[in-house]
């Protein structure tokens, strides 16, 4: 089974109007985009949703700027005034002045801009990409395509701003221009619906049900929630959970940052702990609101050690108040794969009165349960639950059994919103109908591929100096969460002995490469690169390397995936041996 190279910039998968990554097929395109060469930056046609700005959503930034812009601003487009008004309470509170406009394109389709100042874009481009809230694209196509067609098309974005679509700078933004022409709207729908017919979008709220019990772990046949026999049973995730415990929002990260907003909302306001070294903007969210975070980036139990020193410190200075908000953690890391001992940090939250959140992205629930030690668990559905990589998506999942959980459901009472735009609904039902079986093969899929690294690895001279795979990696603690039956997931990290072999290795991997994870094809990025570019020695403080690279294996024949790993390994060796000669 031969997987053609995406060409660079080009959509992942291809010909996918809202896919959620793009294709950097050598290592030096990703270096490339990470410094703004327009050798890269020129020719991408899309990126991930939260860090690359859907040229859609730009196209209809731009008219409404010529509408309610000064000449000094600039724009972000929100699906409701509270994620807006979130946005602006964000940049005021880094002393940018931001207003808020309401424009409504009929009577129940609105957007929201917030307007500030155009040299401040990239300090409000992080809010865009920490939380998660941003317009989906697939919202802003609907809404161009409805101004379309009630007057003329609407005008070509112009570059009378420069707008900043990479992490935290403002440097470049380009059109592509390598010539690729736009699909036509049946086409796309074509395309994206190849594998199985959606749901009509009027039928929105019963996807978005078919969702919450697919997540709650309760239906008895995933195709059951679509054919009108719907058969319910106890759920899966370990914890008497409901429909109505599980909340969805439009992206993983939006999930996370909510429920960090909806514990300052009810606990007294304290630092939170970033247990183990996570995705890059969940630490983020937990530094820049509410007084701060503990980060123990290691996650080991030497880092639990650590952390009750923290909590008896803190307890000692104000014995009559919790020591801390809330610990988050992933189960296992990304990218690392390291998985914390939860039991034990359960058993500290319960004496030090604090709350635990769970990202069970990596993990998933086919494999592991997670929700029983957890006051919540918060998931991207961008990842293997959808698979197909062309729509966003996350959910909150609250832990009825746990003290807090009154307190947490009557403040999402209030607080809670749904912003999931309902064609996402849609397409996010359709792929995960089948999640579960497709979690299965890709986790066999992984594990013979990191067997055979791993072996590989052993060996006195070879370039891969570790794997990261919960096989290996405080395994202990995977296994006491790892349900019967269960994988150990279909993603792992290689570390090798130096940039070259690394570099060889990332060139040669004959699959598609870019951003994202969890997809039903096999994935891979120079994860370090892209996502810690501007502080490399940092994070290699944590033991994240700059020459590692990250794999999310799919459902690929596994002769092909071996053959495919046997090449890159080759690569790496060859080139390892080249630079350990040249060294001698």
């Amino acid at each position: 089974m031969a997987v053609p190279q995406n060409s660079l910039g080009g959509s992942i998968p291809a010909f996918t109007e809202h896919a959620v990554s793009v294709s950097l097929p050598k290592w030096m395109d990703n270096v490339g985009y990470e410094e703004g060469d327009a050798r890269v930056v020129d020719v991408m046609q899309t990126g991930y949703p939260r860090f690359f700005i859907h040229l859609n959503i730009r196209k209809l930034s731009t008219i409404l700027e010529q509408k309610f812009c000064t000449q000094s601003e600039s724009s972000l487009l929100f699906p409701s005034r509270k994620s807006a008004e979130a946005c602006r309470a964000f940049l005021g509170a880094r002393d940018v002045s931001a207003r808020v406009v309401q424009h409504c394109i009929s009577g129940s389709l609105c957007i929201f801009l917030v307007l500030f100042p155009e040299r401040k874009f990239s300090t409000a481009k992080q809010f865009w990409q920490h939380t998660g809230l941003g317009v989906s694209s697939r919202l802003a196509t609907h809404i161009l395509a409805t101004l379309a067609s009630a007057s003329s098309p609407p005008p070509t974005p112009t570059h009378r701003k420069s707008m900043s679509h990479r992490h935290y700078a403002s440097k470049h933004a380009h059109q592509p221009s390598n010539g690729a022409q736009p699909l036509e709207a049946d086409q796309a729908v074509y395309l994206e619906e190849r594998y199985g017919r959606n749901l009509d979008v009027a039928a929105a709220k019963q996807a978005k049900r078919a969702l919450r019990r697919r997540i709650a772990g309760v239906l008895v046949r995933d195709e059951s929630a679509v054919d009108g026999e719907v058969e319910l049973a106890q759920s899966m995730r370990g914890v008497a959970v409901t429909e109505d415990d599980v909340y969805l929002f439009p992206t993983g990260m939006s999930a996370i940052w909510s429920a960090h907003q909806v514990i300052l909302d009810v606990r007294v306001a304290k630092k939170s702990v970033c247990f183990g070294f996570p995705y890059i903007d969940t630490l983020k969210v937990l530094e820049k609101w509410g007084p701060g975070c503990y980060f123990l980036g290691l996650g080991l139990d030497s880092s639990i050690d650590e952390l009750e020193a923290i909590l008896e410190a803190e307890r000692a200075q104000s014995p009559h108040e919790p020591p801390i908000l809330a610990l988050f953690t992933e189960f296992p890391s990304n990218p690392l794969l390291r998985s914390p001992d939860l039991e034990r940090l359960r058993s500290l939250a319960d004496k030090y009165d604090f709350l635990i959140v769970v990202d069970d992205s990596i993990g998933n629930f086919v494999n592991v349960e997670t929700l029983p030690f957890a006051d919540m668990v918060a998931t991207s559905l961008t990842k293997i639950f959808s698979g197909d990589s062309n729509v966003m998506g996350g959910s909150l999942v609250l832990n009825p059994s746990r003290k807090h959980y009154a307190a947490l459901k009557e403040r999402l009472l209030t607080r809670y919103e749904d912003t999931y735009y309902d064609e996402d609904a849609i397409f996010m039902e359709r792929n995960s109908r089948n999640f579960s079986q497709r979690a299965v093969q890709i986790d066999a899929n992984a594990e013979r591929v990191c067997d055979f690294l791993h072996a590989a690895s052993q060996e006195p001279s070879s370039p891969i100096t570790e794997v990261f795979y919960p096989k290996w990696q405080t395994a202990n603690h995977y296994a006491a969460r790892r349900l019967q039956g269960g994988g150990f997931g279909g993603l792992f990290s290689l570390a090798f002995a130096g940039s070259a072999p690394a570099e060889a290795f990332y060139d040669e991997l004959a699959c598609a490469k870019g951003p994202s994870l969890g997809t039903n094809f096999t994935l891979a990025c120079p994860y370090t690169i892209l996502a810690h570019y501007a502080e490399l020695d940092w994070a290699a403080q944590y033991g994240v390397p700059r020459s590692l690279v990250r794999v999310s294996i799919g459902l690929e024949d596994a002769t092909w995936l071996h053959t495919v790993f046997a090449d890159a390994l080759k690569a790496a060796e060859d080139a390892h041996r080249v630079e350990s000669n040249a060294g001698a």
